[in-house]
């Protein structure tokens, strides 16, 4: 669960990856299997998992949207494949 006290640095990483990869595409979306390669691009198979996770908790401190079939969802309600966007009033409009 999401109990134990710090992240993983690995958990850190995908978090990580994942904003970035959202800010290098804004406006656009991004799957949570490419923060998993940019984290590890040999077993980031093993990483699809807590990628999710990893979006989860960005979710839950309202740092990305979570998209299935272009429409926002709780993260709760994630089955199959899903997209992660900018929140969006997010950390990325009107940056330099």
């Amino acid at each position: 669960g999401c109990s134990r006290r710090g992240l993983r640095g690995v958990d850190q990483a995908l978090e990580e990856a994942i904003e970035t990869l959202i800010a290098e595409r804004p406006g656009g979306s991004i799957c949570p299997s490419e923060a998993a390669r940019r984290v590890d691009s040999d077993d980031w198979r093993s990483l699809k998992e807590p990628a999710r996770m990893a979006a989860r908790r960005l979710w839950y401190a309202g740092r990305v949207r979570i998209l299935q079939r272009n429409r926002s969802i709780d993260p709760d309600a994630m089955r199959g494949p899903v997209r992660l966007a900018a929140p969006k009033s997010g950390p990325y409009d009107g940056r330099a």
